[in-house]
């Protein structure tokens, strides 16, 4: 992409929130995922990212601006289409670092389509399995892993909220994270462990505009009043948020909405 998403949020300064903390996140080669990754350092974090296999540079990368943090990075490929690698990446987390207490599901696929005559069943199938399928598998894993004070953030999306003629598989399934997010909070507050939600408008990532011609990307987020798309490094410190028991204690079965100054939503 050019210019790259910017994930290494240079003014943000950390303060030991999440000191002693071990984080996984999925889709945390790229993005979203990666900026998150970068602040759960920089506030003390030790991080697992989950990513595909064919994105390993990309890891690599993500990797290298976690240890910069002076914190360790466990990379984990594979496809959380899998309910067995999703088991396998949350052991493989405790046995690297010793536990697991916070979990951000992200990883996400889209894919546009003018018509719902164009949606075939194995892009409807792949979208629900990566979106909706493996944050259900990657929580189950997790949960059982979990002590109390622990957090559990998903990535929605404001297409979960308002819908998109052009995303009609994809906004379901964000549709679905939102509800997801608020009934398993209800199922997990007597055990301590609180589920919050992040639901973005447009980002400048490369899974909102990879299937977008260069022109119609280059005008990505600019129908929100702030008129540009926003920075995975300005969408991450929600997710510090919601992972800090100093920030959001009291806080679980929210979905906070980052829109660029739009506020009808949700």
């Amino acid at each position: 992409m050019s210019p790259e998403p910017r994930f290494e949020a240079p003014d943000y300064k950390g303060s030991g929130k999440l000191d002693g903390r071990v984080a996984l996140i999925t889709g945390g080669d790229s993005g979203i995922g990666r900026a998150v990754a970068v602040l759960f350092a920089r506030e003390g974090a030790d991080v697992a990212i989950v990513y595909l296999p064919e994105e390993q540079t990309d890891a690599e990368v993500t990797e290298s601006a976690v240890v910069a943090e002076g914190r360790r990075c466990l990379l984990i490929p594979g496809d959380v289409r899998e309910s067995r690698f999703c088991d396998d990446a949350v052991q493989a987390t405790v046995d690297a670092f010793g536990w697991i207490d916070i979990l951000v599901n992200n990883a996400a696929y889209q894919k546009h389509q003018q018509s719902i005559d164009d949606v075939t069943d194995e892009q409807f199938e792949r979208t629900f399995r990566t979106n909706i399928f493996g944050y259900f598998y990657m929580a189950r894993a997790a949960v059982e892993r979990m002590q109390r004070g622990s957090a559990i953030i998903n990535t929605g999306s404001v297409t979960g909220l308002e819908g998109s003629g052009q995303l009609l598989d994809y906004s379901a399934t964000k549709g679905a994270i939102h509800a997801l997010t608020k009934s398993l909070a209800q199922n997990l507050v007597d055990k301590g462990i609180r589920v919050n939600c992040v639901a973005p408008g447009p980002i400048w990532t490369p899974l909102n505009v990879a299937d977008k011609p260069a022109p119609k990307a280059a005008k990505h987020g600019h129908d929100v009043p702030m008129k540009r798309p926003g920075q995975p490094e300005e969408v991450a410190p929600a997710y510090v948020f919601f992972a800090s028991n100093a920030d959001s204690s009291y806080i679980t079965g929210e979905v906070l909405s980052l829109l660029g100054g739009e506020t009808a939503a949700g």
